[in-house]
């Protein structure tokens, strides 16, 4: 008797999905025709046993390797089958297998997300000291690798991470010009170029990526902006100077829950009594959790998707005050769809790159993220915070006028 058959027969309850087994045996479970379809082909007894034990890491390294492959549809409509049931009420969550295993990471998340400065490094090395060709490949022409901020969802994805951008500088309150602002986890500089160039602020962003370290300053000389844009490896824990203003995209992910409150001690005390700081981050609208473990091991080593609930309680013990809270719940699965939609037009570029199997993981990747936005309660969230009480103005009212002047 099969085991995973077993535990599709109790896991499958939205929609339906059609095994093919190693020796050829073929079997459905769900109903068809009651919600989302898909069909696959395990092609290994070793596949089919590792999926039993850890399905969390075993599925996404099958795909990889090809040991299992869609059958009629793509990935996507794979693992939109499998994370829809995942959350059901009726599969308990998960499969057997993993809810053990994922048990064991949150007995354990303290370890896997320990980021000191030189394992945090590393973690960084991993994904974003990839060739930069690569990111071409999908990214808009400003190499946001964040998500995109839709006003209507009909914007292109130039237009979105432009829109985007200026959401975030209205809640910085760049109210003059000659602003001092530090952009923690600056990428490839998008960001702080545009807030030198259109807002006429000074800015110093940091980052532990050589890659991207190397692109921003030839992107800060290219725009003649040189004298006001200044790029630094630097981990956020050795800054030691004050400024004006802190904004922080896409970083907070990377930080890791047992560092919450050395980060935001860090922000507090590089602020200036006046100033006003945003974080903007990827989080998860349900209580504290673990990392995908395929994630943690072949995406972003020591990343993890906050919960509100942890983010907030590590911000009260710095005294900073929260003076705004958005939340951006469908943006980054609009992102990613379009990031996933480019890369699969330019697949044969990504595999000159590097090859198949890379290709095989990035699809994975770029698939299940934005289904996690759709059906697994991920979202993102953005926090302004400032030291004194009287920093930003009673309403939000200049947020909206700002964004609507640089528009």
């Amino acid at each position: 008797m099969r085991i995973l058959d077993l535990m599709l027969r109790r896991f499958i309850d939205v929609g339906s999905l059609e095994v093919t087994y190693p020796d050829g045996l073929r079997k459905t479970y769900g109903s068809i025709g009651s919600g989302p379809h898909a069909a696959m082909t395990i092609h290994t007894s070793d596949a089919e046993r590792r999926l039993v034990l850890n399905p969390g890491l075993a599925f996404g390294e099958a795909y990889m390797d090809g040991a299992i492959s869609p059958d009629g549809c793509d990935i996507y409509a794979l693992l939109h089958v499998l994370m829809e049931n995942a959350m059901a009420p009726s599969s308990g969550g998960s499969l057997v297998g993993e809810r053990v295993a994922s048990s064991v990471r949150y007995l354990r998340r303290s370890w896997i997300q320990f980021n000191p400065e030189k394992r945090s490094r590393s973690n960084v090395a991993h994904h974003y000291d990839l060739d930069g060709r690569l990111y071409q490949l999908f990214l808009d022409k400003d190499r946001q690798y964040s998500c995109a901020y839709f006003q209507t969802g009909h914007e292109t994805l130039d237009e979105a991470q432009e829109a985007k951008k200026r959401h975030i500088a209205a809640k910085l309150k760049l109210d003059r010009p000659g602003l001092t602002v530090l952009d923690i986890g600056c990428g490839w500089g998008g960001m702080a170029l545009t807030l030198a160039r259109d807002y006429g602020a000074h800015v110093v962003g940091i980052t532990l990526s050589t890659e991207q370290l190397q692109t921003a300053r030839a992107r800060a000389a290219e725009a003649g902006l040189s004298d006001r844009v200044r790029f630094e490896l630097l981990d956020y824990r050795l800054l030691r100077t004050c400024y004006d203003r802190i904004v922080s995209v896409g970083m907070f992910e990377h930080v890791g829950v047992g560092h919450y409150r050395t980060f935001f001690e860090k922000v507090r005390d590089s602020l200036k009594d006046d100033g006003v700081a945003v974080i903007h981050s990827i989080g998860r609208n349900d209580s504290p959790g673990t990392t995908n473990p395929w994630i943690d091991k072949y995406i972003f080593p020591g990343g993890y998707s906050p919960a509100l609930s942890e983010t907030l309680a590590a911000i009260e013990t710095t005294g900073l005050w929260v003076t705004d809270c958005e939340i951006l719940r469908l943006h980054y699965a609009k992102t990613l769809e379009i990031w996933r939609e480019r890369f699969n037009a330019r697949r044969a570029d990504a595999a000159a790159l590097y090859d198949e199997r890379f290709c095989r993981m990035f699809e994975f990747y770029l698939a299940g993220a934005e289904l996690s936005f759709r059906v697994q309660g991920h979202m993102n969230f953005q926090l302004q915070l400032t030291r004194a009480i009287d920093a930003t103005p009673l309403t939000r009212d200049y947020m909206f006028e700002a964004e609507k002047r640089s528009s």
